[in-house]
């Protein structure tokens, strides 16, 4: 296994040492170590099954809603531990959010999809809950389509519409790290490029972590990419090197199409 690291930003960096996952006794992924450079996108590459997924979830603790799942090694968001005694696993995926590969829209109003994890937190305000739901909706690049419709079903959207929906109501709360596990793969092109472009831009706040099949959205998209391949994490480096010059010949392999 080949890492090299980049230049990071300590804010919302991931600090993955030693990462292993389970399901039952099988091992599904790891050891990996690696460190996820803060407001900077990282793609996760490789063929499927080979453990991406997975790993994308350990990052947040979504893999422990498993049954018969099991996590070694350790995860430091910004050097605390997710994983550590007496750490609420709700808090972590409040500061680490995730977007599934399907938009999954609450049968809410565009409005109280947004607001719905502020109100799970306990805010109230009336005001409050206005200009973060308004804030969130902007950052995701949706305002200016829904501003007039907000009490309207979010199933009436489209389905790039109601990706970015599912963003907007994953940064409501503020998080610091946002996952994405293939949150293209079900829309058109065009919806398609809508949702490189935020990505793009919320890099500059957010870290973000992208499970993507699509190398060529992995090369638009990501500052560093890391591949992997039954389990375990073959190379990562900035993207860059990954699609210029691997150090690994099985990245290359892929990389080029030769298998995958």
């Amino acid at each position: 296994m080949i890492m090299q690291m980049a230049t990071l930003d300590e804010s919302g960096s991931l600090a993955v040492r030693q990462l292993s996952v389970y399901y039952g006794d099988k091992k599904a992924m790891g050891p990996v170590t690696m460190t996820i450079p803060g407001r900077q996108v990282t793609a996760l590459i490789g063929p499927s099954g080979c453990g991406k997924s997975t790993f994308l979830r350990s990052l947040n603790r979504m893999n422990e809603l498993i049954p018969e799942c099991r996590v070694e090694g350790e995860v430091k968001l910004d050097n605390e531990s997710i994983y550590g005694a007496g750490v609420d696993a709700v808090a972590v995926r409040r500061r680490i959010g995730m977007v599934f590969q399907k938009s999954n829209p609450f049968p809410k109003s565009i409005y109280d999809n947004v607001a719905y994890g502020l109100r799970l937190g306990g805010m109230k305000d009336r005001s409050e809950l206005g200009g973060r739901v308004e804030r969130a909706i902007k950052h995701a690049a949706l305002w200016e389509e829904v501003k007039d419709r907000l009490h309207e079903s979010a199933l009436g959207l489209s389905g790039g519409q109601q990706q970015r929906l599912c963003i907007a109501r994953a940064l409501a709360v503020e998080p610091d790290v946002i996952l994405m596990d293939e949150p293209a793969s079900a829309l058109d092109p065009i919806a398609t490029a809508h949702i490189e472009e935020l990505i793009h831009e919320l890099a500059k706040d957010y870290t973000v972590v992208i499970v993507t099949h699509n190398m060529q959205q992995a090369a638009r998209v990501s500052h560093n990419t890391a591949f992997f391949y039954m389990g375990d994490l073959i190379e990562f480096d900035t993207t860059q090197v990954i699609f210029t010059k691997p150090t690994q010949s099985r990245t290359e392999d892929y990389i080029t199409g030769r298998f995958g």
